[in-house]
């Protein structure tokens, strides 16, 4: 399915939920709708499926004009946040009554086959009250997999799930969704699952469209400040900057050689970014070291994040592995100051790290 939204916007009352927006999906493949509570994603949703009508622009489908056509016309399978499923039907049921509305036969021998697929085939007999959360979402997804639908829209689907399942469940959906059968739309805060899923992201903050293209693309290549403050988990570090003759001098007074471009060398204020990741306890040749006091050290999951006051400001570091500091110690981290992004004082994106394969 081609879908695509032309000068899409949507006002309730005095408020201005979509900006103006141009976007033309990737046909049959996996876009992600990246952004915090109220960026847009939900109102852009309801509009692609037909729940609402935008306030102007259009929406085509294969290049005709669905604008205002309501959703019991078109061919959508939607799940949401809460596991919506049938109370008073089966598990086997449930999955099953997209493909009796279609009058498919081998109904059974389908829905057993999506089950598995989901690893919920032992529970066809049961009554969804009888699940935990993250089978009920299993099955809500079952069935919109059964469904068959050109265009499938995912809003959070995994949010009200614990960690464990969260993880569990994205990478099954990644190998679902990689057998490109339909338009899958994916809503998420989360940069994590816009990245395992991969595909194309589309940024979203307060109601407009950032930037939309490849995944690794957005997120090695930020646009502008506001794309890589979106796309950072945990938040980029960021640093005031200056330009200097041999390149930029930062808050503190440490100094990088980068190879800024004509527009970056005569800026004013310049910011530099650097991701938490990018930040090591062990140097490499040419890496660049700073020293500070660590504030906070927590684990989560097989990462350990460590907050550190240095001349820099204060500064995050995600490194991989269980690691412990004791608070108030001195730590030395290292980068490459190849890794470094520098932004425009208007936020605009001037130099981005050269890409090294991997996220």
């Amino acid at each position: 399915m081609d879908l695509a939204l032309e000068r899409i916007h949507k006002k309730v009352g005095a408020q201005t939920w979509l900006y103006e927006l141009d976007m033309a999906l990737q046909s049959n493949a996996v876009t992600v709708l990246l952004g915090a509570t109220q960026a847009g994603k939900t109102s852009l949703m309801r509009i692609m499926a037909g729940l609402d009508a935008p306030t102007g622009g259009r929406v085509r489908v294969d290049g005709r004009d669905v604008t205002g056509m309501p959703v019991r016309e078109r061919n959508v399978a939607m799940v949401y946040q809460q596991f919506i499923n049938y109370p008073s039907l089966t598990v086997a049921e449930n999955i099953a009554s997209p493909l009796k509305l279609r009058g498919e036969k081998n109904t059974a021998a389908r829905v057993r086959e999506l089950a598995e697929r989901l690893h919920i085939d032992m529970f066809l007999d049961r009554l969804p009250a009888e699940l935990s959360g993250g089978q009920q979402q299993r099955v809500a997804l079952a069935r919109a997999l059964a469904k068959g639908a050109p265009l499938m829209l995912l809003d959070e689907p995994l949010v009200n799930l614990d960690y464990k399942l969260r993880e569990e469940l994205r990478e099954e959906l990644a190998q679902l969704f990689a057998a490109g059968q339909s338009t899958v739309v994916y809503a998420t805060t989360e940069p994590g699952e816009a990245l395992l899923l991969g595909g194309y992201t589309a940024v979203l903050d307060e109601g407009r469209l950032l930037q939309y293209g490849p995944t690794a693309e957005v997120f090695h290549a930020p646009c502008s400040l506001r794309v890589a403050r979106a796309f950072s988990d945990p938040p980029i570090n960021l640093v005031p900057a200056v330009a200097t003759p041999a390149g930029l001098r930062l808050q503190g007074g440490l100094e990088l050689a980068p190879r800024l471009p004509l527009a970056a060398a005569s800026a004013a204020d310049l910011t530099v970014g650097l991701r938490a990741s990018a930040l090591r306890v062990q140097a490499r040749p040419g890496d660049v070291a700073v020293q500070g006091q660590v504030e906070l050290a927590e684990i989560s999951g097989s990462d350990t994040f460590v907050h550190v006051a240095t001349p820099l400001g204060e500064v995050v570091a995600q490194l991989t592995g269980v690691h412990y500091f004791a608070l108030g110690s001195m730590l030395s981290l290292y980068f490459d100051p190849a890794q470094v992004y520098v932004f425009a004082g208007h936020g605009a994106l001037l130099l981005a790290p050269a890409r090294m394969g991997g996220h």
